[in-house]
């Protein structure tokens, strides 16, 4: 009984990608009436699950902290060709949509991906564990990208407006991409064991602790091609039915920037399910590294990929915060050095992660 589901359910995460790309290929660049954006939303869950399910096929056979980084990497790499392509449709609307939806990334990995995971964490193993070295050099890159890109341009005199002159944007672009770089290689080769989940008595837990056989390399191979394909579907298909989203939000009263949040809420999804699976499994330290490694992805692949498009895309490119969400930021960044400095938390930490998320959704229904 149990290869029977393993097999149905090894069709159905080959089978959705599949479909999702398809669905994409028909829908693309048309109005979609009603009926189709139920069957487009239906297909945008499964290809979501689908990914979730090819990620961890994908990290099982390369290893932490190698296998965190793909789901992060993958999904920052769709995530910037979308805000590209919905740059290029023009409009007012296109010059905040950089900075709304790095922000919006930054915010729910770093209070919604890591609160919860914590929560889970901690309620069911009483504490969550994770090493607070490489926690703290992921969390402290997530601040200085931020800082650097989201909230100098406020202040800055060259250019009116919270935006950077042509210099400033190239700097800022270098200087995403070399820390980008640079943790990359700390993680994976310098540094490697901070990075690894910890025991409870604070080793780092090596191959041995898991349970399953690792997945042969052609297996890994297939699951990162219908991880790729899964991750396009996604992000098309929340692009396709984008238009119904923007049409509800503008009929319910609501702020433009709140379109952004829900396709960042869809595109960080796959990431979320990761992490919590991890945390459940006692590995707190692959969700801090899934969380903070995708906030730090946000950035620092999408501010020198739109400072790039930038060159031929009209109108400005808006990047500075605004004075409410830099108090968000800031405060983030507070809670965040605290509960990392430990190594340890409890259910009250991920608590207060979620509810400074549940703060900037409000805010941003209700600005």
């Amino acid at each position: 009984m149990t290869d029977r589901i393993k097999a149905m359910a090894s069709r159905w995460t080959v089978a959705v990608p599949v479909l999702a790309v398809v669905l994409l290929v028909l829908t693309w660049g048309r109005t979609l009436p009603g009926v189709v954006v139920v069957v487009v939303t239906l297909v945008l869950a499964g290809a979501v699950l689908a990914a979730v399910h090819h990620a961890e096929v994908v990290a099982h056979r390369v290893g932490e902290p190698f296998g965190s980084l793909v789901l992060a990497v993958a999904v920052t790499v769709i995530e910037v060709a979308l805000i590209v392509t919905l740059m290029l449709d023009g409009g007012d609307k296109s010059a905040t949509l950089a900075r709304d939806t790095v922000f919006a990334a930054v915010m729910i990995t770093c209070n919604g991906i890591v609160g919860i995971s914590l929560l889970v964490g901690s309620l069911r193993h009483k504490t969550a564990v994770f090493n607070s070295e490489g926690t703290g050099a992921a969390l402290a890159t997530v601040t200085t990208l931020a800082t650097l890109s989201l909230v100098l341009p406020t202040f800055t005199t060259s250019k009116p407006g919270p935006e950077f002159s042509t210099v400033q944007l190239t700097f800022a672009a270098v200087a995403s991409l070399s820390l980008y770089g640079l943790f990359v290689a700390t993680q994976t080769v310098r540094h490697r064991d901070y990075f690894l989940p910890v025991a409870k008595q604070g080793e780092t837990s090596g191959p041995e602790e898991e349970h399953a056989e690792a997945p042969s390399t052609r297996t890994a191979l297939i699951s990162a091609g219908l991880l790729l394909l899964a991750l396009i579907g996604v992000v098309g298909l929340a692009k396709g039915v984008s238009p119904t989203i923007e049409s509800g939000v503008q009929a319910a009263g609501l702020g433009h920037g709140v379109v952004g949040v829900i396709i960042a809420l869809l595109v960080l999804l796959p990431e979320t399910i990761a992490a919590v699976r991890a945390a459940r499994r006692n590995h707190v330290q692959t969700s801090m590294n899934l969380a903070l490694g995708s906030a730090m992805a946000s950035i620092g692949l999408t501010i020198p990929a739109v400072a790039l498009a930038s060159l031929w895309l009209p109108g400005a490119l808006v990047l500075g915060l605004g004075s409410t969400h830099m108090v968000l930021l800031a405060l983030t960044v507070v809670v965040s050095a605290l509960t990392v400095v430990p190594g340890r938390a409890t259910p009250l930490q991920g608590g207060v992660h979620l509810v400074l998320l549940a703060a900037y959704l409000e805010l941003a229904i209700n600005p």
